[in-house]
């Protein structure tokens, strides 16, 4: 399985990027587009979950762990 990266991953390495900083213009931009990010991740999450637990009986932590490593 792909490991996938997190909202909040993506949002750190976004501002580690840019030196460690972010100006306050593009503070909003940054946390809505994390925000976004994680409603979809969550989204799908629980799409994906519930169609592996029926078919392959995966638990939400094994498939966490597996999408988004440990």
């Amino acid at each position: 399985m792909e490991t996938k990266q997190t909202a909040l991953q993506w949002l750190i390495e976004t501002i580690n990027e840019r030196g460690g900083f972010i100006f306050t213009s593009h503070y909003e931009e940054l946390f809505n587009q994390a925000k976004k990010m994680e409603k979809k991740q969550i989204k799908d999450a629980y799409k994906d979950c519930n169609d592996l637990i029926h078919i392959y009986g995966l638990d939400l932590e094994q498939y966490y762990n597996e999408t988004y490593g440990n």
